[in-house]
């Protein structure tokens, strides 16, 4: 296999995994170049190599913007736009992670509070509903707190020697 069928098979395979993970295939494949990419890619360069619209280009590079983890780059010269991704895999795992736990656990935990905290004295079914609801968000809410400790641990000067420690 050469570099070029690499790196399609690459940026395919991420794009079937990111529709698996919960984010749209384009938007996944877009980081993959990305990511791959020793350079800053262009707008155009990105619409070419995966065959997409202006509009799809654009709309899931500033989602992945959004989520802090490909940036825009300017280049002396050009009018164009460039775009290159987060290489250090460490920060992109801790910013991947704050950003699910933003947009799907807290949520999640909002609405499991909510109603978990119901008046359940009529019956059994509301007694036995609060008590599984309740559970549910003390496991959601200490599975969000260890996300977080494991995320900090980048701010953390001395989890980071610990970290370094056990590799």
């Amino acid at each position: 296999m050469d570099f070029k069928e690499a790196k399609n098979k690459f940026v395919q395979t991420w794009g079937a995994l990111g529709s698996q993970w919960g984010i749209n295939k384009t938007m996944a494949q877009i980081h993959a170049l990305l990511m791959v990419s020793s350079e800053a890619v262009s707008m155009e360069d990105i619409m070419e190599e995966l065959q997409i619209s202006r509009g799809n280009a654009s709309m899931n590079l500033r989602a992945l913007m959004d989520w802090g983890i490909v940036y825009k780059e300017y280049k002396a010269g050009e009018r164009r736009e460039f775009f290159t991704a987060e290489k250090d895999l460490d920060e992109l795992a801790v910013k991947i992670s704050r950003e699910r736990s933003k947009r799907e656990i807290k949520p999640a935990l909002k609405v499991l509070k909510e109603v978990s905290s119901i008046d359940a004295n009529a019956s059994a079914e509301e007694k036995h509903f609060v008590e599984q609801t309740s559970k549910l968000y003390d496991f959601v809410l200490k599975a969000d707190n260890v996300l977080d400790k494991i995320t900090e641990y980048k701010d953390n000067w001395l989890a980071q020697i610990l970290i370094k420690f056990m590799k």
